[in-house]
């Protein structure tokens, strides 16, 4: 049997003010055009079942295109693919704080798609000799949580849930900054599965030889910057989803193209540099840029540069990469200053803009806000306020 694990497509997802020709989020297109892609290869592929594990739509009321756009793209695997299942299973993003609200993700039922959203439900398929034990969020959020046990008489066993194992999330990340529920490679017990379909971490990971995170299609995070960081430290190929041939779970990694990259240009330390000088560092950065910042999603930090030397910059020569670029953030930190802990040890305090840096860093924020523009705003009028007590106080 061959399954196909998709997860977190996060479809509706937001950002940037970009639109497209006919007046909708660059980012939402993309976001789409990735699932897109996606169902095109799964097309080719002819997987025997098809799991998405949560996270279909990044808020709990998607906008109408949205809606729609997956209607189609189901309708397009029901139609192309008759005899192969998909279960679809609720993630935090799919899963509303009140019972009684209700998900949108039922509509879905219509096509012959098993949506399951709020209690664990165990569906077999005998055409397949499988059973599918689907795991919503909000069947992990209860205090008492389901057993996770397979079906005994089924040749094939498939766990599919939506959480976040803690022992796999990056320093910079905590489990809250995903919202998902909190798991333990205990609560798994992958050995018994004949494999483990996992949803709500972003970036490919092996659990264990038979238990995956697919990873999301798109950087659907408004702190993508340390996905990106994760991928390249571990050699993670990108964004795609995971065919797996069952028994034995082999699998392999299906790339799904994005629409544009993330590109983090090398960053530089402007510690004693001129604001000419820093103008002339980062034209260098920009003009390097492989491939070029064109409609591309760009970062570039700039690190020790006083609040003066900032405000000397070319910035006519910065909006326009901001105009070439999808969106281009240059991220310009201030110096540390050093202080004295204790008895004459040395030590790092926390500036006032370190300070709130962190703070917005971590403040929940309405998924259409960008958060590295938000955090930029916030430094950039704290140190404005800063300059206008100094030249007052003079």
């Amino acid at each position: 049997m061959k399954l196909a694990h998709l997860a977190d497509l996060h479809l509706g997802f937001r950002q940037y003010d970009r639109q497209t020709p006919r007046g909708g989020n660059q980012r939402e297109a993309d976001v789409a055009e990735a699932f897109r892609r996606t169902v095109d290869d799964l097309l080719v592929q002819r997987p025997d079942l098809i799991v998405v594990a949560g996270d279909v739509f990044h808020s709990v009321r998607p906008t109408n295109p949205a809606i729609l756009f997956l209607f189609q793209q189901l309708h397009r695997l029901r139609a192309g693919l008759t005899d192969a299942p998909i279960v679809v299973i609720a993630g935090n993003h799919d899963t509303p704080r009140s019972a009684e609200t209700g998900t949108i993700l039922k509509l879905y039922e219509a096509l012959g798609v098993h949506v399951v959203a709020d209690q664990a439900r165990r569906i077999s398929f005998p055409q397949l000799d499988c059973a599918v034990l689907a795991v919503p969020h909000q069947a992990l959020m209860q205090a008492e949580r389901p057993a996770l046990r397979p079906e005994r008489g089924a040749a094939h066993n498939i766990l599919v849930l939506h959480g976040v194992l803690e022992d796999i999330i990056d320093p910079e990340w905590s489990v809250s900054d995903y919202g998902s529920a909190r798991l333990t490679r205990a609560d798994l017990a992958a050995a018994q599965w004949d494999y483990v379909a996992l949803g709500g971490y972003h970036v490919l990971h092996d659990v264990a030889a038979n238990a995956w995170y697919a990873g999301s299609l798109e950087y659907v995070n408004p702190r993508a910057w340390v996905q990106v960081r994760e991928e390249a430290s571990r050699n993670v190929p990108g964004k795609g989803y995971l065919l797996v041939d069952v028994p034995g779970a082999h699998t392999t990694f299906r790339p799904v193209a994005g629409a544009r990259k993330h590109l983090d240009l090398p960053p530089i330390h402007g510690a004693g540099l001129t604001a000419r000088q820093l103008d002339e560092q980062i034209a260098q950065r920009v003009a390097g840029s492989k491939p070029a910042i064109d409609d591309q999603v760009v970062r570039l930090i700039v690190y020790d540069v006083a609040a003066a030397t900032a405000r000397d910059l070319d910035h006519p020569a910065i909006r326009q990469y901001k105009a070439r670029a999808l969106n281009f953030h240059l991220d310009v930190r201030r110096p540390e200053p050093q202080r004295v802990v204790g008895v004459g040890a040395p030590g790092r305090r926390q500036t006032l803009p370190d300070t709130l840096r962190e703070f917005l860093g971590r403040r929940p924020l309405d998924a259409d806000l960008d958060r590295d523009e938000f955090v930029r705003l916030g430094v950039e009028y704290l140190d404005r306020v800063g300059g206008e007590g100094a030249e007052a106080s003079a």
